[in-house]
């Protein structure tokens, strides 16, 4: 059985809303709200769901580049959400993240040296000879060469400019990448490369992902589990085979409905989800009732815990509970 990593429980993050001219507060938004889910050594966990839905706001609770307002973080047997500043840029060796806009995550004023060099400083690995050397191992490891270090970001493709991004944060020999739509900015033949790429360093580095996206064939192609959010809630968690296979909750099957098939000749029922996706949760209920073309009574009133219906499948919905 495999160890887990990284063990998240009630994690939130609500943001004030301020109105007037003294910004004051009245309410609040609730990102991310009660998301709990654990990541094992060595798999990838694939986090989906629309814009907005929190998936990248829980990312960053987890490097705590955002403070959870409540819930636990325990990674490698260590709570991050107590450490102090200095104790978590420590933390921050072990867990490094891939960010969405490769170009606006790497300085333009610096060349490929500096910017990979500059986690290695920051936690004092190396001599500056060893430093020189890491960086053209790893540029080389990523498909790029030795050479293009002396370059500047501006004189990179988008897929190249990822790759230095991957680069820069396998530079520490973290355990856990944290991957925000690493792809999605990129084209479609570009997001494979990459892909087959971290698929390939999780290998032969032994690396353990979260990788967060709203494309569902790319979470599919990369994921060993996947989780669902709908508005800040995690709505499903299952094995990429199981939840692609049988869909449990209805905002899952109206996704999985909605992605394209090459075939023509091909049917499936249409899962229509009708209404616009609201501002924040609701007070009461589950989140979804609101769009959910099976909503009962118990879905505007009670909120759904996330309960293991089948083996190694949760969801929350009370459809399953009144079953």
């Amino acid at each position: 059985m495999s160890n887990v990593l990284l063990k998240v429980d009630n994690l939130k993050k609500y943001f004030p809303k301020r109105s007037g001219a003294v910004g004051k507060k009245h309410g609040e938004v609730k990102a991310v709200d009660d998301v709990s889910f654990e990541v094992n050594e060595g798999e990838t966990l694939g986090i989906v769901g629309e814009s907005g839905c929190g998936k990248s706001t829980t990312g960053r609770m987890i490097m705590r580049l955002l403070e959870p307002t409540e819930g636990s973080i325990k990674f490698d047997g260590i709570e991050l959400s107590t450490l102090s500043n200095k104790d978590m840029r420590k933390a921050r060796r072990d867990i490094q993240m891939v960010f969405q806009d490769p170009y606006a995550s790497l300085n333009p004023r610096h060349t490929v040296k500096k910017i990979l060099e500059e986690p290695l400083i920051v936690h004092g690995i190396g001599s500056s000879a060893e430093r020189k050397e890491m960086v053209e191992e790893y540029l080389e490891i990523v498909g790029l060469s030795a050479y293009h270090a002396r370059r500047f970001p501006h004189q990179f493709s988008g897929g190249q400019r990822q790759r230095i991004g991957i680069a820069r944060a396998l530079m520490t020999n973290p355990k856990l990448i944290i991957a925000d739509e690493p792809v999605s900015a990129l084209d479609v033949s570009i997001q494979a490369q990459v892909l087959n790429l971290m698929q390939k360093l999780q290998e032969d580095l032994k690396l353990t992902y979260i990788f967060i996206a709203h494309d569902l064939g790319v979470v599919r192609h990369i994921s060993d589990r996947v989780g669902v959010m709908y508005l800040g809630r995690l709505v499903e968690l299952a094995d990429s085979e199981s939840l692609y296979a049988e869909p449990l909750h209805p905002y899952t099957q109206a996704l999985l409905s909605s992605v394209p098939v090459p075939d023509p000749t091909y049917e499936r029922e249409k899962v229509i989800i009708t209404g616009d996706v609201a501002n924040s949760v609701p007070d009461a209920g589950c989140a979804f009732h609101t769009r959910c073309p099976y909503a009962t009574i118990t879905c505007k009133m009670n909120v759904p815990n996330l309960v293991e219906v089948k083996k190694g499948h949760s969801v929350a919905c009370h459809l399953y509970g009144e079953a």
